[in-house]
């Protein structure tokens, strides 16, 4: 049985063939432990029976009024542990942290314009896209902003896509 728990520092010596994915983001040794420090309630781990490492999502929560919200900054899933709802089991765990505990009024995520799967996932999942980020990985390709609303967000404000696209400087850093 799958196991879903805190990541920790012994897991940083041991997730980086999940990260061999060229879709993933790879980050240094310090932004990870960074994130377990700040925010150690969005950043899990799934693990198989064996012990190895399934995949795991790291996330953050920022901002300040109705801007106040989740942030998936990766999810990724082995690909020998694709297709058994790992990433969804993950995303729901994020979700709930900011809904239930830190009263977030959304969550969101930026994805690759050219991961088709991952957008089709996130749709599945609730999420629409609010905007297009020009040129946000490396300088090259377009993100995209994918939001999904969270009950303290009534009606539905935060989901309300913008009508046209913005540039990496135009975004807001908490």
């Amino acid at each position: 049985m799958t196991t879903i728990r805190r990541f920790s520092c012994n897991d940083l010596l041991r997730f980086a063939s999940v990260n061999l994915d060229h879709l993933t983001e790879t980050f240094n040794m310090s932004f990870y432990m960074t994130y377990m420090a700040r925010w150690p309630d969005y950043f899990h781990v799934a693990k198989s029976p064996g012990g190895h490492i399934m995949g795991y999502i790291m996330g953050k929560v920022e901002g300040q009024g109705e801007s106040w919200h989740g942030h998936v900054t990766a999810v990724t899933v082995a690909p020998e542990y694709r297709r058994q709802q790992l990433a969804k089991k993950l995303m729901n765990l994020l979700e709930e942290v900011s809904d239930k505990i830190d009263k977030a009024y959304f969550v969101d995520l930026f994805v690759r314009a050219s991961n088709t799967p991952a957008i089709k996932m996130y749709e599945k999942l609730g999420y629409i896209i609010y905007r297009r980020v020009l040129r946000y990985y490396s300088g090259e390709e377009d993100g995209l902003d994918m939001r999904k609303a969270l009950s303290r967000d009534v009606e539905k404000k935060s989901i309300i896509p913008l009508k046209r696209p913005v540039t990496p400087d135009e975004l807001e850093y908490d």
